[in-house]
């Protein structure tokens, strides 16, 4: 696995969404099924993605000339979803199917009933499994049809060496998508895959939601952050992810406190390591600059982030949207320099890269961007730090525009693909 990223997998794709224009599609009309475990029962980083890439999708339904077929129909499967769940798509030409049950088990056997049913009652082009635990079942019943199908990943859930039927199902499949080069790296190296036939479709951001603006005064005035120079961080605060960085964020804060005594650190998240974290922070006197804002909803984020003079997360992320947001609302980042966040800093153009576990070097990212901000006259000397840029250049790439852009070639690189496995 390698540590470093020159790859040019995402300038290249850089150059294709500036260059292309979202054209009609001409190709022949196409089925696809995609199977999922859950999409709108709960929020998270895999249901964002996939609603996502189910909005692009739509996009390129809506896109097609009228005169001529639907080039793409699409069935969604939902093992865990419900049809009382809210649904923004339901109205779209995408039909789902809705397997919540009691027990769950039951849900499964209905679906892969179902599933079956709808394969050879249609005979689908591809079928898209959205989660490795269902990739040995979409493996078993498309595998004796000759059906084509490609495994979804986002993350951790295929870093480490899986069971051997779930290896064998992406093994067998005509093809991966994930979401980033350290997610494919790390993948195929502990589970003996050809990256080759790993495919990458990025995370985004949207750029309508996250969007610049001033300081919300309530919010500085509930966070005590009047005159404050903020850094902030978006992370859950639960003892198995204290790899986000938290605690060596707090660790850096007495040496950027010595550069900028002002400084103050949001950190928006909860979770049963938040006692270790603020004890951390009295140990080290830095407890009065630690602030704990508890959860926040989604659609309140914009406003805080728009708090922060930097958003710093040391982390070993798959990707990291965390990273897209901040810099789609014009702040500064840091992160980790050997995981996924590499594709959304764009290999350190859009951003500070760091060691994760080293206080020190989280310190010295701190105050350098700190420093590139205080004057708020002017073009700041370190282009990472105009947030007008960040945000342009974070959205030309990760915006939704790109991924419907890159989905598109995807799909239509599944033509090939099936074409050598006939």
């Amino acid at each position: 696995m390698t540590g470093t990223y020159h790859s040019p997998d995402v300038l290249a794709v850089k150059r294709e969404v500036r260059a292309t224009k979202l054209d009609p599609i001409t190709t022949k009309s196409a089925r696809h099924v995609f199977v999922f475990l859950e999409i709108f029962a709960c929020e998270g980083g895999i249901q964002s993605y996939v609603k996502d890439v189910l909005k692009s999708y739509v996009t390129l339904v809506e896109l097609a000339d009228g005169k001529i077929a639907v080039p793409y129909k699409a069935d969604v499967f939902l093992l865990r979803d419900g049809p009382e769940c809210h649904n923004p798509l339901e109205s779209s030409p995408i039909n789902f199917h809705y397997f919540k049950t009691r027990p769950p088990a039951l849900g499964r056997l209905k679906l892969a009933a179902q599933l079956l049913a709808s394969l050879l009652r249609d005979r689908p082009e591809r079928v898209f499994c959205g989660h490795i635990n269902l990739a040995p079942m979409i493996q078993a019943l498309c595998q004796p049809l000759g059906i084509p199908y490609t495994v979804l990943t986002y993350g951790k859930e295929f870093w480490v060496k899986l069971p051997q039927h779930e290896q064998k199902a992406l093994q067998q499949a005509a093809s991966i998508w994930t979401i980033s080069r350290y997610s494919r790296d790390r993948a195929c190296e502990v589970n003996g895959l050809d990256a080759q036939r790993v495919k990458l479709l990025p995370c985004i951001v949207d750029g309508d939601a996250f969007t610049p603006g001033p300081k919300n005064p309530a919010l500085v005035e509930k966070y005590a952050l009047a005159g404050a120079k903020v850094l902030m961080t978006v992370a859950r605060l639960w003892g198995g992810d204290r790899y986000k960085g938290v605690d060596v964020t707090i660790q850096a804060l007495p040496a950027i406190a010595q550069a900028f005594p002002q400084v103050k650190y949001l950190v928006i998240g909860r979770g049963d390591d938040q006692p270790r974290l603020a004890q951390l922070a009295q140990d080290l006197g830095v407890a009065d600059r630690v602030v704990f804002a508890g959860f926040v909803p989604t659609e309140e984020l914009v406003e805080h982030y728009r708090l922060a003079n930097a958003y710093v997360m040391p982390s070993q992320e798959g990707f990291g949207i965390v990273y897209l947001e901040a810099m789609a609302c014009g702040v500064p980042v840091v992160a980790g320099d050997a995981d996924g966040s590499a594709d959304p800093l764009q290999d350190g153009k859009l951003g500070w890269q760091v060691p994760r576990r080293d206080s020190e070097a989280v310190a010295a990212a701190c105050i350098e961007i700190l420093r590139n901000t205080e004057d708020a006259v002017g073009k700041p000397s370190d282009r990472r730090c105009d947030g007008a840029w960040l945000r342009q250049e974070a959205l030309s790439l990760f915006g939704a525009e790109a991924l419907t852009q890159q989905l598109k070639q995807l799909l239509s690189s599944t033509i090939e693909e099936s074409t050598k496995l006939s």
